[in-house]
């Protein structure tokens, strides 16, 4: 099942949810994980936001997993490197590579970082697996949030996604001549899906100039206003 952010902000029991309490929620929830640095506190917004996005809002858990995935992979590999790496104090493991140790000051950082991160994450994921991104942008711009933020935002947005399914058609064309099918041929499909996308990207780019040129594009997006509802 391909994860599809878009789909899921717009099929789900919250989308209708008034879009500023679901971004001035994810804000406090956010600053208090961050201000408190309370590992309890971080495991116990961990667990309500969860419960609130599978149980709730009716999310399916494997999207739900998905949407965890990249990001808790990337603070796995920063977390180890700070307890290996950073740190002083007394030596509570040592290794045995290259004089490589674990300190009790590493050992703290990188676990108060890991549930930090841990506590912020289902916070996001409340608010862009309930809030179709259009909406959350209009929230900003009546917000006199800076309208060039909200374009940067915006173009993020849309680029992203147009390279993930890029991605995604050129991992499923390798797959099917066996890019995949060793250890060494994995490196080389993946050295060449790298170039690539780098290639790729600034294609993209270059389309994307001239699709909003036709569009009569003057240097400011227009910003998705939802109708009124009539009383």
């Amino acid at each position: 099942m391909k994860f599809d952010i878009d789909y899921i902000a717009h099929n789900n029991k919250l989308t209708e949810a008034n879009p500023y309490f679901k971004l001035f929620l994810t804000i406090i929830l956010l600053i208090a994980t961050l201000a408190l640095d309370n590992l309890y506190f971080d495991i116990f917004i961990f667990i309500l936001m969860s419960i609130v996005i599978l149980a709730i809002a009716k999310i399916n858990y494997k999207s739900y997993l998905k949407f965890l995935t990249i990001p808790l992979a990337f603070l796995i590999i920063t977390c180890l490197f700070l307890i290996f790496f950073f740190g002083k104090g007394d030596v509570i493991y040592e290794t045995g590579i290259f004089g490589i140790v674990v300190t009790r000051n590493s050992w703290h950082y990188g676990l108060y970082t890991f549930f930090r991160v841990i506590g912020c994450l289902p916070s996001l994921g409340f608010l862009a697996l309930t809030t179709p991104i259009a909406k959350i942008f209009h929230c900003l711009e009546t917000m006199k949030v800076p309208k060039i933020l909200i374009e940067i935002g915006l173009l993020m947005y849309n680029t992203i996604f147009i390279f993930l399914n890029e991605i995604d058609t050129m991992q499923k064309a390798q797959e099917t001549r066996l890019g995949y099918h060793s250890y060494w041929s994995s490196l080389r499909s993946l050295g060449a899906l790298i170039s690539t996308i780098f290639l790729r990207s600034l294609d993209k780019s270059e389309t994307l100039q001239h699709a909003l040129d036709s569009r009569g594009y003057t240097g400011e997006l227009p910003v998705y206003i939802p109708p009124k509802k009539e009383e």
